[in-house]
């Protein structure tokens, strides 16, 4: 009898903005190798041999430079020629992920993997829905999977699921097959989360597909929208043994995606900025959250984008007698300005954009000082200015502040706050749960929620909702 199925795990995992003028470096990737790969998960089967290879992840931000991506993806190729023979791969990824002067990242990169594994090695990947998965790459991987929420509080189960599919097929031997479907929508996240309606029934309805006979997995990219490049676009896979089933399920899936387009809308109330502090001011219930969504982190804003700061210390006498967080603005300069001086003090340096300054310039930040705060592995070295009723954050490095704990570690507790101003969009489990009351302010910046503005031009056309349709399009099955 032989020995366990070898399986290893390797991936790098980023969502880039083409639109943000920051770009990934090696600082911004936390990097997992041998069995520290193996410690990330708590679900591998004890049965199967597991290899750890390398995994290298990223908060979302601009492209990764593409002597970054070069690195990594040799050591991926080197780690896995010196791994041997292995049955499956476990392909750890988002899917959103570009690199300057490339197109199709995960393409090339998993390309690159076949030519060292061979074709005969099965492959599983768990990814965000918010990837854009070209047929290149559904190509090369058999057992392609991705969350069913957004907010992604199923990444774990997803990413247990992709595990449990390949050692599962890697039992039987058999290979499944896919129905790829491209699907030509191409929508922000913040208009197809699946709190609300038509997203929720859509990614409800999976695992009523994945139990029928013959089918393995069923999944729903809503895709990115913050890229530019062709493989930018909705898409269907559905996997499994029978392929009369899963092409009929690809295409259902495809069409209930299709004929729900108009139907997509924003998963919070939206306004300007200036609607989002008027409500926030009249607002009886306290905390009241405003989403600064231009230039949200965690969707690939540079994160150092003023515009929203600089309105609101412009007219700051709004703000006498509240407690408002703003959160946040990176500028290594200031902090080592701020980290001069002493919690009390009164301070004065300008921040942010630094990196972006393309919708706004540095601002101006004159008040004391409140804290000072060390450690953060994102964010490195923090500071908070209080200027009247403001509570302004500056770090060192790129951070969101998107839970409550992220608040709570500087010494700020969001539930008496009157105000929380930060960079994001929908709004994360912790901090939703403390709302009463919340705008999703359209900001400009690298992630504007209107797509419009940031002037796409290598996407496929026609694209809903770029472009009207004269006739329905094919949503054509492939089978791979």
């Amino acid at each position: 009898m032989g020995g366990p199925v070898r399986i290893a795990i390797a991936g790098m995992h980023i969502e880039s903005s083409a639109y943000a003028a920051h770009r990934a470096s090696f600082r911004d990737f936390s990097v997992l190798s041998g069995p520290q790969v193996l410690a990330r998960y708590d679900f591998l089967d004890p049965a199967a041999e597991w290899i750890g290879i390398l995994h290298a992840r990223s908060i979302p931000g601009g492209k990764v430079l593409r002597e970054v991506y070069d690195e990594f993806k040799q050591r991926i190729l080197d780690g896995l020629r010196d791994a041997g023979p292995i049955d499956g791969l476990y392909f750890d990824i988002h899917g959103a992920m570009s690199v300057d002067g490339m197109d199709d990242a995960e393409g090339d990169l998993i390309t690159a993997i076949r030519a060292v594994i061979g074709p005969d090695v099965l492959v599983s990947a768990p990814m965000d829905l918010h990837g854009n998965v070209s047929e290149r790459f559904a190509r090369a991987v058999e057992l392609p999977t991705c969350y069913r929420l957004a907010p992604h509080e199923d990444a774990g189960e997803t990413r247990e699921r992709a595990a449990r599919h390949l050692v599962e097929h890697l039992a039987t031997g058999k290979r499944p097959h896919r129905a790829w479907v491209r699907v030509p929508i191409l929508l922000p996240g913040e208009k197809t989360s699946t709190r609300v309606e038509p997203a929720k029934s859509l990614y409800g309805s999976l695992a009523a597909i994945e139990a029928r006979e013959g089918v393995t997995d069923a999944s729903i990219w809503i895709g990115y929208a913050w890229a530019d490049e062709p493989r930018c676009h909705a898409t269907v896979i559905v996997t499994g043994d029978s392929s009369s089933v899963i092409a009929a399920a690809a295409s259902e899936l495809a069409s209930r995606l299709w004929e729900a387009r108009d139907d997509f809308g924003f998963v919070g109330p939206p306004g300007s900025l200036e609607d989002a502090v008027s409500r926030a001011l009249a607002s009886p219930t306290r905390p009241y959250l405003i989403s600064d969504s231009g230039d949200n982190p965690g969707a690939g804003g540079s994160g150092d984008v003023t515009w929203t700061l600089s309105h609101l210390l412009s007219d700051i006498s709004r703000f006498d007698g509240c407690l408002v967080y703003v959160a946040s603005i990176f500028d290594t300069a200031a902090v080592e300005i701020l980290f001069g001086h002493r919690v009390g003090d009164q301070v004065s340096v300008t921040a942010g954009a630094r990196v972006d300054s393309r919708v706004s310039g540095p601002v101006p930040i004159s008040g004391t000082l409140h804290g000072l705060h060390t450690g953060d592995p994102d964010a490195g070295r923090i500071a908070v200015v209080r200027c009247g009723g403001l509570h302004v954050i500056v770090t060192e490095f790129r951070k969101a502040y998107h839970h409550v704990d992220d608040f709570t570690a500087i010494g700020l507790d969001p539930a008496a706050a009157d105000i929380i101003v930060t960079k994001i969009g929908y709004l994360e489990p912790t901090l939703y749960d403390i709302a009463n009351g919340w705008t999703l302010a359209l900001t400009p910046g690298p992630v504007d929620q209107d797509l419009a503005r940031l002037g796409h031009h290598r996407i496929e056309r026609p694209m809903f909702p770029f472009d009207a349709f004269p006739a329905e399009p094919a949503l054509t099955v492939t089978m791979l």
